[in-house]
C-alpha cells in the first residue's frame, strides 16, 4: 500500500500554462486516479485557460473550466520527480537529479477547437506512456 508521500509527482510546463500543460495535467490527474501528484505552470502565465482547450477537453469528459494558469516556481520544479516541458525554452529552471522530458507539441494558442483536438489526442497518448513508465496502469 502506497502512502501519499511515495506518490510520484509530475510538473507540466509551457509558456502560458493555458493549453498544452493544462491538458497534460488534466489527463494525468484523470488517468492516474490520485496515484500521481500533478502540477502545471507557465514561465509567463496567461490570464485564462484557452477556451478552445477547455472545449476540447470537455469533449472527452474532462472539465478544466475552473483551472487558472499558474506561474512557474523553483519550488514546483524541486518538488517534482518528472518535469515535462512543452516549448518553454530556456525559461524552465534545470536542477541536477531531476528527470526532464521535452514534449514537442504544436501550440494551441490562437487555434480553434478543430486544431486543438489532434494536440489533445497526442497529449493523452504521451500521458498514457508516462503512466506506463511510472508503472501505473491507466483505465482504457
Amino acid at each position: 500500500m502506497s502512502t501519499p508521500a511515495s506518490r510520484p509527482s509530475a510538473l507540466f510546463v509551457c509558456v502560458h500554462n493555458a493549453g498544452r500543460s493544462q491538458m497534460a495535467a488534466a489527463f494525468l490527474t484523470h488517468l492516474a486516479e490520485g496515484r500521481v501528484e500533478v502540477r502545471s505552470a507557465g514561465s509567463a502565465p496567461a490570464d485564462a485557460v484557452n477556451p478552445a482547450v477547455v472545449q476540447a477537453m470537455g469533449e472527452v469528459g474532462i472539465d478544466i473550466s475552473a483551472e487558472v494558469p499558474k506561474v512557474l516556481t523553483t519550488d514546483a520544479v524541486q518538488a517534482s520527480d518528472v518535469v515535462i516541458t512543452m516549448g518553454c525554452g530556456d525559461a524552465c529552471p534545470v536542477f541536477p537529479g531531476k528527470r526532464y522530458l521535452d514534449w514537442q507539441l504544436k501550440d494551441p494558442a490562437g487555434q480553434g477547437v478543430s486544431a486543438v483536438r489532434p494536440i489533445r489526442d497526442e497529449i493523452e497518448q504521451r500521458v498514457r506512456g508516462l503512466l506506463a513508465e511510472l508503472g501505473i496502469s491507466a483505465p482504457a
